[in-house]
């Protein structure tokens, strides 16, 4: 049904532009495949590194891998999700409001979680390496576990005022949603209100906040470490721990940044509305999706005691016992 109401002119070109360009059903088939083969390649790896840190009791006793595990488990949740809602608007199922808004609430707990839990790992390296001898005691497993749950229920907080505000958007709508599109609802929630404009524009300038704190501890990290050699050679451990942190955390934040100059642009008239929806469905189909694909291929395999578990599940798995023996510890080291 197409809005009728001359106040909402704005949703009907938005809901015309969405139906002209893709049916109001999926992505268009490049960004339909770039999702499927993120699919896949999450997961085929990040169940694997889930098993062998949870079966593993040294893993499960470690803060850094609580931490990894708790990311990959938010970036599977996320992805799945995702593709799950998109498999669904595709084969043309109808949903009701109240599941849209739990599939959007759970996809916005699952994306903070993960940002938070990138964030975390980044601390708790910088205490690693800035306070050796109290570490243990400030990083324990029972003090990781409540931190990740704390971490959670955080999370909670902008999903929740996110889904209200769809809600509310929707109560004032006089149009029927035809599908759960997250790049459609994201662009007519964002857009519908400048109180909602406003709001979204202080969550994400203390997301990039954090960003910046973050990218400080980094600096005094360096300062404090730089006499000790760990950052001399092209291929430190130091230098490479640092791209990935901060490569994951920058295209975590990345989305969000360019969804605020878009919505800068169009407020001030200066980009159309099939082009603010065309950046949205980029964000949303690609920027959101990629580090959520990247993570457990830069992190997991970071880690050579999860490389070398994961070696051995697959050596032991794949080739005859009898005749091929399963590379020891030891012969990984050389």
């Amino acid at each position: 049904m197409f809005c009728t109401d001359p106040k909402e002119s704005h949703r009907s070109t938005f809901l015309d532009t969405y139906r002209e360009l893709h049916g109001l059903r999926c992505p268009p088939l490049p960004e339909s495949g770039l999702l499927f083969m993120c699919f896949v390649a999450v997961m085929l790896v990040i169940p694997p590194i889930l098993v062998s840190i949870f079966k593993n009791p040294k893993f499960r006793q470690e803060t850094r891998y609580l931490l990894l595990a708790n990311l990959l488990l938010c970036d599977m949740m996320y992805v799945a999700l995702y593709m799950f809602n998109v498999c669904v608007n595709a084969g043309y199922a109808s949903k009701s409001k109240t599941l849209c808004a739990f599939i959007l609430f759970f996809l916005g707990l699952s994306y903070s979680a993960g940002v938070l839990s990138t964030k975390a790992m980044v601390l708790d390296t910088s205490l690693a390496v800035l306070l050796p001898f109290r570490y243990l005691a400030l990083c324990s497993n029972s003090r990781t576990k409540k931190v990740i749950l704390l971490m959670w229920m955080f999370s909670c907080i902008f999903p929740s005022i996110s889904t209200f505000m769809f809600w509310m958007a929707q109560e004032k709508n006089p149009c029927l949603m035809e599908v759960c599109s997250l790049p459609l609802i994201l662009v007519l929630t964002v857009h519908s209100s400048n109180s909602i404009s406003q709001y979204y524009v202080a969550s994400v300038t203390c997301v990039l906040l954090c960003l910046v704190l973050i990218l400080c501890c980094y600096v005094l990290l360096y300062f404090k470490t730089r006499s000790s050699g760990i950052w001399k050679g092209f291929s430190s451990r130091a230098k490479g721990t640092f791209l990935i942190h901060y490569i994951l955390l920058f295209l975590s934040s990345c989305p969000l940044l360019v969804l605020l100059v878009e919505i800068c642009l169009y407020f001030h008239d200066l980009i159309a509305m099939s082009t603010g929806l065309w950046v949205t469905l980029t964000i949303c189909n690609i920027l959101m999706v990629l580090p959520k694909t990247l993570s457990p291929y830069l992190y997991g395999f970071r880690y050579r005691e999860i490389s070398r578990s994961l070696i051995m599940v697959w050596w032991t798995h794949h080739l005859p016992k009898s005749t091929v023996r399963a590379p020891a510890v030891n012969d990984m080291n050389t």
